[in-house]
């Protein structure tokens, strides 16, 4: 499960007032932009004023071409807004695949709505949205708009290629401010950043042009090595009342730590059963879990993300009250528990699901979440606090292996999350399956999933019987022809360990050559294909994550028959990960012990090709076949 914290104010796009290309016939976009290409960016304008501490206009305009229907995604304008905002002067105008004008659209053409995302009940953000729609391939979509910003913590960032088969013709990204005002900026490497001063004012501005489209790449880490793009953000701020400093880390930490000043009071009803939970707890970690389990079983998740809302944590006290709260809400509710109990803790700013916090550029961008932080003597324990059946000290590893921020009233400090590696995320599986000469099985399936793997599998405890049991036989490897029995348990609520048993009858494994019988020997965990190989990859990629399979199959032969082949052993190492695969005879039954590991690095691209290499080793391994023959 995924909470966000609202440490950014949207994803916003700035852009520039003039606009010089207006020709859009698609027969003068360059060959080398439509190759891959489902969408081109004929022309992006973006200009970023910035007026004072808390004030700044953007200007923006965009043309796109759409060539086939795998572009429609981006044949709309949603732009975001809220109370501290506002959006103007749109126009939006259709173009034909010549580059004839089909339509201006009118105002009344624009939606604007509440942007109330599926895991948020309280939020002022607004959408203002046009989809335009053509039935004729390729057209071109043209929209322009001015937005004034009435409090600045961050600044809209900028990036050429928008995703996997999108080309840019021309982008340009100008932000402009007073000599004196202080900010900072990241760019890509190797983009020139080109600065000229006119009057009073600075002017900083990037571009670029003729960028070919990449087609989409198999388990990509993203696009930041191959697009050219900018990361602004202030020094100090102010907004919705509140002012800071963003220069560095422990500035940021600062700033959140005064915001929640006064935030960790509790009722007194609250601090008295605080003390009846915890009064015959031998140790602190039995404190600790104690407190986790009451939150858990007692408060709910719901995100608030208005105004300072998206940044200060709801009082304790209110929490209390309503049982229920966002990451912040949750997080700063169990500090104070624990603070009752007199177990000190950090909040943490956290980017689920993101790239690790850059220790030498502070931004709110980087994060989208809360978790706390009890530093112990001997370890530290970190809480996610926004889920009702995650083990106490699980955060899941969207959250694992990253820098993050810790508050502390010194302000804030970089730390890093645990590390789940491959042996840690295992699944141990042990299956019987006991065979018929008519091919059929009986089958049993005993299966431990540990950590990320426990989070994957941790859904099935959580369905409906009828819909987990569609989801088994539609899961399962082996064509089921009976599903008898199943089992999904989590035996130890505060370990992330999932144990599943499942027990059913089997369509046909066998197949028939004359008078002998043939068995694929992994039935189980076998992999089905290879991934693509690509020529000339672009992008870094990575697995999702480190993880450990250990299968251990049984298969009791049918009467009358014998092993008459059984493949060798095989062994298979790379950087990647590893893989065996064992194959024995006893008493009349096949045993085959199968062990694959896979590590979790980022690997550069010019690697894609071995790991594409490595991945069909196991493939062909995953084959293999014993052949059984009538005894005499």
């Amino acid at each position: 499960m995924k909470y966000y914290l609202s440490l950014a104010i949207g994803i916003l796009a700035a852009t520039g007032s003039a606009f010089a290309q207006t020709d859009y016939d698609v027969a003068k976009i360059p060959e080398n932009l439509k190759t891959d290409a489902a969408v081109v960016i004929r022309n992006e304008e973006s200009f970023f004023d910035i007026k004072g501490l808390g004030a700044a206009r953007m200007d923006y305009k965009v043309a796109i071409t759409i060539l086939n229907k795998a572009g429609d995604e981006y044949s709309e304008m949603a732009e975001v807004y809220d109370k501290f905002s506002s959006i103007y002067n749109i126009k939006a105008t259709l173009y034909d695949a010549s580059g004839k004008k089909v339509k201006d659209y009118k105002s009344s053409d624009i939606k604007d709505q509440s942007l109330i995302s599926d895991f948020s009940i309280f939020e002022d953000n607004r959408l203002k949205l046009l989809k335009f729609a053509s039935v004729n391939y390729p057209y071109t979509i043209e929209y322009s708009y001015s937005q004034d910003y009435n409090g600045l913590l961050s600044f809209p960032s900028w990036r050429d290629i928008k995703g996997f088969g999108v080309s840019v013709e021309k982008s340009a990204y100008t932000i402009q401010k007073a000599k004196n005002y202080k900010m900072r900026y990241l760019t890509s490497r190797n983009l020139p950043t080109d600065s000229v001063i006119i009057g009073e004012k600075v002017q900083y501005k990037w571009k670029s042009a003729n960028v070919a489209a990449i087609s989409s790449e198999p388990l990509s880490t993203g696009i930041d090595n191959v697009s050219a793009w900018v990361k602004a953000d202030p020094n100090q701020f102010e907004f919705d009342g509140s002012s800071g400093n963003f220069d560095n880390w422990q500035n940021f930490g600062s700033w959140l730590y005064n915001l929640n000043q006064g935030g960790n009071k509790l009722p007194e009803a609250t601090k008295l059963m605080v003390q009846n939970l915890v009064k015959d707890a031998k140790t602190t970690k039995e404190k600790i879990r104690i407190l986790y389990n009451h939150l858990q079983q007692n408060t709910r998740y719901v995100s608030v993300q208005l105004g300072i809302g998206g940044f200060r944590p709801i009082l304790a006290e209110k929490v209390a009250q309503v049982n229920y709260g966002d990451c912040k809400a949750l997080s700063n509710y169990m500090k104070a528990l624990l603070n009752e109990a007199g177990i000190p803790s950090n909040l943490i700013v956290i980017g689920n699901d993101m790239p690790s916090l850059n220790p030498n550029y502070s931004s709110v961008g980087q994060a989208n979440h809360m978790i706390l932080c009890i530093p112990l003597e001997k370890d530290t324990t970190f809480l996610e606090c926004t889920s009702q059946y995650t083990p106490m000290g699980f955060i899941g590893y969207s959250n694992s292996d990253r820098n993050v921020l810790m508050v502390t009233e010194k302000g804030g400090k970089i730390v890093h999350t645990p590390v789940y590696n491959p042996k840690e995320n295992y699944q141990i599986r042990k299956t019987k399956i006991v065979l018929a000469e008519d091919g059929t099985a009986d089958s049993e399936i005993r299966s431990t999933y540990a950590n990320a793997q426990f989070e994957e599998n941790l859904s099935m405890t959580l369905m409906e019987p009828v819909e987990l049991r569609k989801k088994i036989i539609e899961n399962s490897p082996i064509p089921m022809a009976e599903l008898t029995s199943y089992k999904y348990l989590q035996p130890d609520k505060t370990v992330p360990l999932l144990t599943e048993e499942i027990n059913f009858k089997t369509n046909p494994i066998l197949t028939r050559g004359g008078d002998k019988l043939f068995l694929v020997v992994n039935q189980i965990n076998r992999h089905e294909s290879v991934p693509l190989k690509i020529e000339n990859r672009k992008t870094y990629f990575a697995v999702p994550f480190g993880y450990n399979d250990d299968d251990e199959i049984s298969y009791v032969l049918p009467k009358g028959y014998n092993v008459e082949f059984l493949p060798k052993d095989i062994s298979i190492t790379s950087e990647f990960g590893s893989y065996t695969a064992k194959f024995s005879v006893k008493d009349n039954t096949i045993v085959y012990n199968r062990t694959q590991t896979m590590n979790n690095k980022k690997y550069a691209p010019e690697k894609y090709g071995e790991y594409v290499d490595f991945y069909k080793k196991i493939y062909q391994a995953d084959k293999q076949k014993a052949v059984l023959a009538k005894t005499l």
